[in-house]
């Protein structure tokens, strides 16, 4: 089984869009359809709160003929445009989709953050974790979402073995982005997001890169846009995971980062297991 998630950057600039980075991101997106994977999840659509517009479907329904959608957008009193959520997954399977809200500090619930897929034997999942912004303003309530969040993937492990993905705004050890030393009062490198972090994997989960891949330096999923030569340099973040519940980790065969070229901000992240 393979699944792919990825933070897009705006869906509609990708499969709408005509400057050279849409063009760039479309490639990408051709590239994982060329995987076959039986889902794939998406982060930051920022699409409007009534969802992907027909041309958005066309274009869709052109590009991965295979697949259904779902998608969760953010709504009032969130911002419009904002965060979003959305999976592809293969017609022949039959989730049972849910759109959780966690009990988050306000508006989170209603940015659009979490989809939820459920299987006979297990779930999957994904998440786009609130950012704590610039100055660490929203870290606070980033705390309390990192906690809420742990709690709703621990009552899910407890019906059945759960596999999570999604931009996690967290490199969680220092082997995790380039700079560490220079970076552990920003945001997805402070003490408090470490700390819960660790705190979700101690509940009973599995980071699935270091499993198959063990203390690798120099593998990221994300490098800053606004930094010119961030991507030539290899000055990133691992910010994007594939996670599973402890008791399923030793059956993933493959966790990796997907190569974009020369495009900056997130990488897709593909995971192979055999459930």
């Amino acid at each position: 089984m393979i699944l792919i998630s990825w933070n897009i950057d705006s869906l509609n600039a990708a499969l709408t869009g005509t400057s050279s980075r849409a063009e760039e991101t479309r490639k990408v997106l051709a590239k994982i359809h060329d995987q076959d994977a039986d889902i794939i999840a998406i982060q930051e659509t920022k699409l409007r709160a009534t969802g992907p517009t027909k041309k958005h479907l066309e274009v869709l329904a052109t590009e991965f003929p295979e697949y259904e959608i779902v998608w969760r957008s953010s709504e009032e009193p969130a911002r419009k445009g904002y965060a979003g959520t959305m999976y592809l997954y293969k017609k022949e399977l039959k989730p049972e989709v849910t759109f959780p809200e966690i009990g988050a500090p306000e508006p989170m619930d209603q940015e659009g953050r979490i989809i939820t897929l459920e299987f006979p034997e297990y779930f999957v999942t994904q998440v786009y974790t609130p950012n704590s912004g610039n100055g660490l303003k929203r870290l606070q309530e980033r705390q309390i979402w990192d906690e809420k969040y742990t709690e709703y993937l621990k009552t899910l492990d407890d019906k059945k073995p759960v596999l999570a993905s999604g931009d996690y705004n967290c490199a969680h050890e220092e082997i995790d982005l380039k700079h560490p030393d220079n970076n552990h009062h920003s945001a997805g490198f402070t003490d408090e997001e470490r700390a819960g972090f660790t705190k979700l994997l101690n509940a009973g989960f599995t980071d699935t890169f270091r499993e198959i891949n063990g203390n690798v330096e120099g593998v990221y999923s994300w490098w800053a846009q606004r930094i010119r030569t961030a991507k030539a340099n290899n000055s990133g973040w691992r910010i994007d995971y594939w996670i599973t519940s402890n008791r399923i980790a030793d059956k993933v065969k493959c966790s990796e980062m997907m190569d974009t070229g020369a495009r900056a901000d997130h990488c897709p992240i593909l995971l192979d297991i055999d459930l």
